[in-house]
């Protein structure tokens, strides 16, 4: 027969419990986290203790109560003192910053990024980034870790980028090189896609929060998702899932950058929507935006090309519903542009295809964090393993 938890096994288990509720929710009473928790006062009075001399957690009285009597101390994440690095690595930008525990942002630099920018270029503008940002760090913080999300098919286990077709990358070892650099100094470093980590961070504190199975869409320069399903982030064998744009809709199509033909982000993609609006050769969200806003105010050159791209856009969430039957569908990066723009074409085409037991209950969104999903989804990888044992990793 298996031997039951240990006793101190149950205190680790409970001690995370506790904190990531906070890191959740926030400032907490001690009687909210008796209820929500399932555990005693005098319990919860230990465990606080625990990770306050962990310098993890503060406690005080609330400023207003309204109520008679002794109030419940208020439980708050230290935020200034315990973060984690995020990085975003995307087609046209590099992003860096310094998140405390509870997902507040403390500090962030936004850096442009020249085509063609290859690892061994990327990491130093990185590295630089994070030492303004440690200068302002106040003394006797913990770093709990680093997480890095890219524009690309990142695996799991080592954080090596597979593929990044838009970049040109292939096999680079991005979180070796972070390693390396001692951005990831104070923990490991973690990574995952632009898509799957923005999911992440809308299902945590966002648009998905309450939400158990949702499909965020990611455009840049190409189409990803990232797939939360019973509450689970779906990421596949290695962590290369969710590469959506690469669902052959259209069989006789376009050549796609993955060696493929007729995939859909080559008939939803930033370039599809920039082709079909005569704009080929140009890019990046204010090129996209250079065709929604003129299709907005009347232009019907404009509105041809939203309504044929939306119409695709609408094909491809309809087969994404069929198969994931999710709650919420976010649609983010240069998705939310034209999602907003063609929201008549995507609910038309998602009425006519997706079966209506799938499709009857699903709400279509933008991101509640806009592009700062990226970096708090990469950040929540970091404080995974604080989360999960408080005390070992403090």
């Amino acid at each position: 027969m298996r031997a039951g938890p240990s006793q101190d096994e149950i205190r680790r288990q409970n001690l995370g419990a506790l904190l990531r509720y906070v890191h959740v929710h926030g400032a907490t009473t001690r009687a909210e986290l008796t209820s929500r928790l399932g555990l005693n006062r005098s319990t919860i009075g230990a465990l606080t203790a625990d990770l306050a001399n962990a310098g993890l957690v503060s406690e005080g009285t609330p400023k207003e109560t309204g109520r008679a009597g002794r109030p419940s101390l208020v439980v708050r994440p230290e935020s200034a003192r315990v973060y984690a690095y995020a990085y975003s690595i995307e087609v046209d930008r590099l992003r860096a910053a310094r998140i405390g525990l509870g997902g507040e942002l403390l500090d962030r630099r936004d850096l442009d990024r020249p085509p063609g920018l290859l690892v061994d270029e990327v990491v130093p503008l990185l590295a630089a980034a994070v030492t303004e940002m440690q200068q302002a760090v106040p003394a006797g913080s913990i770093r709990v870790g680093t997480g890095a999300a890219v524009c690309g098919m990142a695996r799991r286990d080592d954080g090596l980028v597979r593929l990044s077709p838009h970049t040109g990358w292939s096999d680079e070892s991005l979180a070796e090189r972070l390693g390396g650099a001692e951005l990831g100094a104070g923990g490991p470093v973690v990574t995952g896609s632009v898509a799957d980590l923005s999911a992440l961070a809308e299902h945590v504190r966002g648009v998905a929060a309450g939400c158990d199975n949702v499909i965020y869409l990611y455009g840049d320069a190409g189409i990803g998702a990232g797939i939360i399903a019973g509450g689970r982030r779906i990421t596949g064998h290695g962590g290369h899932g969710g590469e959506v744009g690469h669902m052959v809709v259209n069989p006789g199509g376009r050549p796609c950058s993955c060696g493929s033909r007729g995939c859909w982000e080559t008939e939803v993609g930033e370039l599809a929507l920039l082709r079909a609006a005569g704009r080929a050769g140009l890019s990046g969200q204010a090129a996209v935006l250079a065709v929604v806003d003129p299709a907005a105010r009347g232009d019907a050159s404009a509105q041809a090309a939203v309504r044929q791209v939306g119409d695709w856009l609408g094909f491809g969430v309809a087969n994404l519903v069929n198969i994931f039957n999710p709650e919420l569908v976010v649609f983010g990066g240069t998705m939310r542009d034209l999602y907003l723009a063609a929201a008549a074409q995507v609910r038309s085409r998602l009425n006519s295809n997706a079966l209506a037991a799938c499709r009857e209950h699903v709400r279509l969104r933008t991101p509640a964090l806009g592009d700062d999903g990226a970096l708090l989804g990469a950040a929540e990888l970091a404080f995974e393993r604080l989360l999960a044992d408080p005390l070992d990793v403090a």
